[in-house]
């Protein structure tokens, strides 16, 4: 079986890192189209289900073309099924409606304030929407130790959460027989041993908005073994522009050309190409 671990993708966001309205237009589309992309990527790849770990939108102003499209993503692929857990970021207004209206696709399947639980094959998929800090919240997840069971947060994992912001208590979920914990909310991709028995990932989000969010930017792929309970995670490289800063130390130049000679030079050296989004930062001093 396999499952895709997204989170943070921030549909809608206002760019402000982008210097005029019309870049940032350009860019909020393309971030949308990622997301379609990923899907038609699940859809060829024979994925059984995307895990969105919160902040799928950016904020509660979100577009009525931008909650259509989600839509007709989930509802257009039927034979993938679509978890997903809010985040800080995100607002009732996508899902305000749907279930009254009948809209809400078969195949999309939310999460709560208190623990969820649906079965996806032979795998267990837990989530709830984080909020206090006592173990109550955490005694509430008993997941079987006979099943493959993967859990959904959005928050900053911490041996001692006390005053962290949307604080997991990772003591809290050891011994608790999690095999994978599928986290968003930190936008740079990593991983760890939680337990004994199973890790957790942050797949950072799945496309950079801005300078402090450069390299590489996408998704983890979960490549499930039902029979022998492995679980392999790759991460798969999926942003449509990379965004790269870069700097070239101009101590020395006499010339204006000198200078771009060695921006073109250190540019050459960087490891981006024409789609990318890059920002030259020139370093060093000059005698003026």
């Amino acid at each position: 079986m396999k499952i895709i671990h997204c989170a943070d993708i921030h549909l809608d966001s206002a760019m402000t890192s982008h210097s005029d309205p019309e870049s940032a237009r350009k860019r909020r589309g393309e971030m949308l189209r990622t997301f379609e992309r990923m899907v038609s990527y699940a859809a060829r790849e024979g994925v059984s289900a995307i895990l969105i770990a919160g902040d799928l939108f950016d904020a509660p102003n979100t577009r009525e073309l931008t909650r259509n499209t989600v839509l007709h993503c989930i509802a257009s692929n039927p034979a993938i099924a679509f978890f997903y857990l809010k985040g800080n970021h995100d607002d009732n207004n996508f899902l305000n409606g749907l279930d009254e209206l009948g809209k809400k696709p078969c195949n999309l399947m939310l999460f709560g304030r208190n623990w969820g639980c649906y079965e996806c094959g032979g795998v267990a998929i837990y989530g709830a929407e984080l909020h206090g800090g006592d173990t109550a919240f955490y005694d509430g997840l008993q997941p079987d130790a006979e099943k493959i069971n993967i859990v959904m947060l959005h928050g900053q994992i911490s041996e001692n959460p006390a005053g962290v912001e949307h604080g997991i208590d990772l003591k809290q979920l050891r011994g608790r027989n999690i095999d994978y914990l599928a986290l968003g909310h930190i936008h740079v991709p990593g991983s760890g041993r939680l337990d004994d028995r199973g890790t957790y990932c942050y797949p950072g989000c799945l496309e950079g908005r801005g300078f402090d969010e450069c390299g590489e930017r996408g998704f983890m792929l979960l490549d499930i073994d039902e029979e022998s309970r492995m679980i392999t995670r790759t991460f798969v490289p999926f942003a449509g522009r990379k965004i790269v800063s870069v700097s070239a130390d101009i101590t020395g130049c006499m010339t204006t050309q000198e200078m771009i000679i060695t921006a073109a030079e250190a540019l050459s050296d960087a490891e981006c190409d024409a789609s990318s989004i890059v920002r030259l930062v020139l370093t060093g001093e000059l005698d003026a």
